[in-house]
């Protein structure tokens, strides 16, 4: 069976989302993503690759709070992409996403600064994870040292799994089949993730909606995380 992959995308649904912050939790354990703590993060070294952007509504005491999820939004003109002088920054062109390839990286930090989303961080140091914290480590990720940048990848490692285990039955990738961490999390449900190169797949019926809309589409970028917009 000649293989074949998706062109992988996300859904966020703004009215579903609370700002509980679980696929923060999520990505940072699936991604073995250090806790920096309170004194890093406020010289900006956190180093999560997800933010939830909180911003208020209306006046008070009729005020509401409204959410949004950011990560990297794997765009198909990734102006991260051309700037960096090392390739350390990738495109995938069988999943379309956006990789990042620690061992080339040496850390020029060009490719966060042309960067419209912010979605990229710089690993300052390296991190400790002492007992039982390291446990906890994804084996199937890298454990990064200093000096890298990082970034989503859509749990990379889990549409490689999917796609594996799907070649080896002999049949494509079923929809909803391959979960990121922050989408398995959710719940709310408010982020969904497939095949947008599938009519069928739910990310694209979503997509299609008039609701959706993207990050800075202005730019050019070609983001591949849709956002539906509240309805309120």
């Amino acid at each position: 069976m000649e293989e074949s992959h998706g062109k992988w995308g996300m859904v966020i649904d703004l009215d579903r989302c609370n700002g509980c912050q679980a696929c923060v939790t999520a990505c940072s354990l699936e991604n073995n993503i250090p806790a920096t703590g309170y004194d890093n993060a406020s010289y900006g070294r956190g180093m999560h690759w997800m933010r939830i952007i909180r911003t208020w509504e209306g006046e008070y005491p009729d005020i509401k709070a409204n959410f949004q999820p950011v990560m990297c939004q794997q765009c198909g003109r990734a102006p991260c992409e051309p700037v960096c002088p090392v390739f350390a920054t990738q495109h995938s062109q069988a999943e379309e996403i956006n990789l990042q390839v620690y061992n080339r990286c040496i850390g020029t930090r060009y490719c966060a600064n042309n960067c419209p989303y912010t979605a990229r961080v710089f690993n300052w140091f390296d991190w400790e994870h002492p007992e039982p914290m390291n446990y906890y480590l994804n084996p199937d990720v890298t454990v990064r040292g200093r000096g890298v940048m990082e970034k989503c990848t859509f749990c990379v490692q889990r549409i490689r799994r999917g796609e594996e285990t799907a070649k080896a039955q002999g049949r494509g990738v079923q929809d909803g089949e391959v979960q990121p961490a922050c989408a398995q999390v959710c719940p709310t449900n408010a982020i969904v993730f497939g095949d947008f190169s599938d009519p069928e797949s739910r990310v694209s019926q979503l997509a299609s909606t008039q609701r959706s809309a993207r990050l800075e589409e202005s730019l050019g970028t070609q983001p591949r995380v849709v956002y539906l917009q509240s309805l309120l």
